[in-house]
């Protein structure tokens, strides 16, 4: 430990992203970005905003962005709170909501940033087992909490809670913020953004990252009744007034209204999840029901880090998690039609050799 860090930072083990190569050539099925590319719409605003503007500061409000989610979701601009990645404002929502007060309670099995922030915020976990099927069951969410925390569908498993199974777990929770993490509920899933008017306890986070392919513009919002979208802004305004650049803002404003590009190219990914499933299976793997942009495959006479290391060697970049309950099973995205035929005749000669 460094004799100047604070006392906290020796303490935190930080969340370890999917790798990024640096050499080209490589299939990258490891971190769920979109194998299509954003809106035509989009790039024409980021390329419309890189003139003298950009001497200026951005809106810190979002205000145009805010407007445009909430009309399409019968809102108001005060439903919506909008940050530089879902990241930042689960960030955000752990100091606004859940410091200080009793454990928040989230699956064993979900995206790992979670026990991240917990550790830096000193927020104390309690994690719930997923089932034997590696689904979540909304009674086990009935007890004593400060928050909950679920993603929807789950990473890295992919299954998706139904509507009323979200509903349940704000029922039982009347005084306890209740987020639901929906970064990859545009691939199959129900959002819960529905529920917003009903349930003053409810937030819903998503991003721009995933069915919008703007990974690299950082782009995050989320949905609550204005009361939690107030303390949002009040931790935001504390920390970084201006959060979203002008490219991230117009470009992410211009994704967010062409309907067209995001059903178009959100259903090719969905055709090409199931049909590489199916592959997969074909080939005696064992794979989870997805509703993201990706699959959660195991192959019981295969070790899933044997596979891993066999893919990476022929070029194609899956995740392999360390994990007890999941270290035989691979993450794998989405990729082009041509990359999950890659996949799957990479992963039929590993299993003939």
């Amino acid at each position: 430990m460094s004799r100047f860090w604070s006392p906290i930072v020796d303490t935190l083990r930080p969340y370890t992203p999917g790798e990024q190569p640096r050499e080209g050539g490589l299939i990258k099925l490891n971190t769920n970005e979109n194998p299509y590319g954003p809106s035509p719409l989009a790039l024409e605003a980021i390329r419309n905003e890189t003139g003298n503007g950009l001497r200026l500061y951005p809106d810190p409000e979002a205000t145009e962005l805010r407007a445009a989610i909430a009309a399409s979701l019968g809102l108001k601009a005060d439903h919506i709170h909008a940050g530089n990645g879902s990241d930042e404002i689960l960030a955000q929502a752990f100091l606004a909501f859940f410091c200080g007060k009793r454990p928040v309670v989230f699956p064993d099995i979900t995206y790992s940033f979670y026990k991240t922030y917990c550790a830096l915020y000193a927020v104390e976990a309690e994690t719930v087992p997923l089932d034997e099927t590696f689904r979540c069951d909304p009674q086990d969410y009935r007890r004593p909490c400060g928050g909950v925390l679920i993603a929807n569908p789950n990473a890295p498993t992919g299954i998706a809670l139904p509507l009323e199974g979200v509903e349940e777990i704000l029922r039982q929770n009347p005084d306890a913020v209740v987020l639901v993490d929906e970064a990859y509920v545009d691939f199959g899933a129900e959002s819960a953004a529905v529920l917003v008017p009903r349930y003053d306890n409810l937030l819903v986070v998503q991003t721009f990252s995933k069915s919008r392919s703007l990974a690299g513009l950082r782009v995050g919002f989320a949905i609550g009744q204005p009361q939690l979208i107030e303390a949002l802004r009040r931790v935001k305004d504390s920390f970084n007034s201006y959060p979203l650049d002008r490219l991230a803002l117009a470009g992410a404003k211009a994704a967010w209204q062409d309907r067209d590009w995001f059903e178009r190219t959100r259903q090719r990914v969905m055709v090409d999840r199931d049909r590489t499933a199916e592959g997969l299976k074909a080939q005696g793997f064992d794979v989870l029901p997805s509703a993201a942009n990706f699959l959660f495959a195991a192959h019981e006479g295969f070790a899933a880090e044997r596979l891993w290391k066999g893919l990476r060697e022929q070029g194609i970049l899956v995740r392999h998690f360390s994990q007890d309950r999941i270290r035989n099973r691979l993450r794998i995205s989405v990729g082009t039609t041509a990359e999950c035929d890659a996949l799957l005749a990479a992963t039929g000669t590993l299993l003939n050799k």
